[in-house]
């Protein structure tokens, strides 16, 4: 059989290994063909008119966007803003501009109850109009979505388009709140995170600083610890991911700012910034073995 000369050479060459290795019940689907193709010229310096790097990560990006969950894109509960119903109008505006949203969630008793959004154009037209302000924020509500963390990132932003709604709360399988999803972070899936004006820089996860210590966010995963910091971070017995939950285990309750944690291994946890509720950021003090490893490199 002749070869089918028409094909891309870097989709015939996946396609023959395939082949080649799994016979022809391997045969690749569609999306693995284009992952593929676009694997097979990573690197390379574009010709004028094909795909930029831009563009082609753009497009591995919405390859894999139909397999995301909202679970997987969900602001978390902990980092979520909201305030409560009985909020003053004032109270509102002024929630508004410490946060840096133009929607807000609002709830009654507890987060788990949230009963609408409040939107600053709602605000804002009160605002220059010099109208009188509600003495009760809640007649200015719009209805978010409510979603399953199960549903499909497309599913949502299917749905967000239809009812023209841009903000979704994420509720577990108890009615709960689990998180907050917004049209932007659903985009943000397919072209990389979107930054206006009015973001703040956000520290990177691991920073490495002088003598052997890393700033770092309590989000960061072991795993990524373990691989640029120390091994010997990423070993807890118990079941957690991150730098904010080995803090947490090492201290036995959630270690609020200026504590300084031991590990095992020598380094110490220095909390940075935290709440009631989670550390947000802490930093990491190299064993004094290591600290001098590092000095005379």
């Amino acid at each position: 059989m002749a070869a089918d000369d028409s094909a891309p050479e870097g989709t015939s060459f996946w396609r023959g290994l395939r082949t080649f290795l799994f016979g022809d019940e391997g045969e690749a689907t569609l999306r693995e063909e284009i992952e593929e193709a676009i694997e097979s010229h990573e690197g390379e310096v574009p010709a004028v008119g094909d795909l930029s790097p831009i563009e082609r990560q753009m497009l591995r990006n919405l390859l894999h966007f139909g397999e995301s969950t909202v679970a997987d894109i969900a602001v978390p509960r902990a980092d979520i803003i909201a305030v409560p119903s009985t909020i003053p109008f004032d109270g509102l505006v002024a929630a508004f501009a410490d946060a840096g949203h133009s929607r807000l969630p609002v709830y009654e008793d507890s987060l788990d109850n949230v009963i609408g959004m409040a939107h600053i154009k709602d605000v804002y037209v009160l605002e220059v109009t010099g109208a009188e302000p509600p003495e009760d924020i809640t007649t200015l509500l719009r209805t978010p979505l409510y979603v399953p963390e199960s549903m499909g990132v497309l599913d949502l932003l299917a749905r967000m388009r239809a009812e023209r709604v841009h903000l979704a709360i994420v509720v577990d399988e108890f009615g709960g709140t689990e998180g907050l999803v917004t049209i932007e972070d659903v985009v943000e899936e397919i072209v990389g995170d979107i930054e206006d004006e009015h973001d703040e820089e956000v520290p990177g996860n691991l920073i490495a600083l002088e003598n052997g210590v890393w700033d770092a966010d309590a989000r960061t995963e072991l795993e990524e610890v373990a691989e640029l910091v120390d091994a010997r971070l990423a070993v807890v017995e118990e079941d957690v991911d991150t730098l904010g939950g080995l803090a947490t285990v090492l201290a036995g309750h959630v270690p609020q700012q200026g504590e300084i944690l031991e590990h095992p291994s020598g380094w110490r946890l220095e909390i940075v910034e935290s709440d009631a509720r989670r550390v947000a950021r802490l930093r990491l003090h190299a064993p004094e073995e290591t600290a001098l490893e590092d000095e005379v490199e």
